[in-house]
């Protein structure tokens, strides 16, 4: 067998590897708003989903709406200690939400079986903290889906879109240029994180949260809707400088084999 060009493959979790439609995060976040009295949209809650978890909620607190809600609630406009108090609210919330949704997304065990055929390491970041995303990997091993190595965003400086956590994982397998690296994941700052890297950077759909279904949600969709909700995150993710899409991760073989080809005839993250 000849030597993959691709050496290294990062793999997001929520909306990627597990949690079909990445439900987790925004469950836990309406209700840390909830508690606090606020009323938080899925979709206000979702919308910056992939950065790291504090990182999020200060976005979320930017939204005009949101910042609205909040100042005519509390008398003030959202300040850096106030997402450090919702940050907390929402570990422990988070820590629930995540474990009961730890579940393989289709495809996953045999792309991993794929990618130990062709010796190619495996790695894995997220936007949760080792806290929450350490236990997360443990329960996923115990499934047999195993990395390499996983690296959370308050191992580095910084988490998406700064390449960090894709650079420890280079040098802890050894793997460069960023040329070999493949990254993969179903949110604009995964898809940041790869090419500010210098990687190849693929976006998932299907199973994404920029579709947000769990799979018996998505299952239950007539076809052209699936198609329609698809095509509507495909191309938000190529507008992101994705280098090719899919729907799930049981097509990332399959697609790997392309991106072969595509470095056999000189091209370049």
């Amino acid at each position: 067998m000849t030597s993959p060009s691709i050496r290294l493959v990062v793999f997001d979790m929520a909306g990627t590897v597990i949690d079909h439609g990445s439900v987790a995060p925004v469950a836990a976040l309406v209700a840390a708003f909830r508690e606090l009295g606020l009323e938080l949209s899925a979709a206000d809650a979702r919308g910056p989903m992939g950065l790291h978890k504090r990182d999020h909620i200060a976005a979320v607190l930017r939204l005009p709406a949101v910042s609205s809600r909040f100042q005519a609630a509390f008398g003030h406009v959202p300040t850096p200690a106030d997402v450090e108090a919702i940050y907390e609210r929402f570990l422990p919330l988070q820590a629930t939400e995540a474990q009961a949704r730890i579940e393989l997304i289709p495809g996953a065990a045999s792309c991993l079986t794929a990618l130990r055929e062709k010796q190619i390491a495996v790695g894995t970041t997220t936007g949760y903290p080792r806290v929450i995303g350490q236990p997360i990997v443990e329960a996923v091993a115990a499934q047999r889906w195993v990395a390499d190595h996983s690296i959370f965003p308050d191992d580095v400086r910084a988490g998406r879109p700064a390449p960090w956590m894709l650079f420890r994982l280079m040098e802890l397998t050894g793997v460069y240029p960023p040329s070999a690296v493949l990254k993969i994941g179903d949110t604009v700052p995964d898809i940041e994180e790869g090419r500010n890297a210098g990687a190849w950077s693929i976006g998932i759909t299907e199973s994404g949260s920029e579709v947000g279904l769990t799979l018996n949600e998505w299952q239950a969709l007539p076809d052209v809707e699936r198609i329609r909700r698809a095509a509507a995150a495909g191309e938000k993710l190529r507008q992101a400088g994705a280098h090719a899409v899919i729907g799930s991760v049981g097509e990332l073989p399959a697609l790997l084999d392309e991106i072969e080809k595509r470095i056999a005839h000189g091209e370049r993250p």
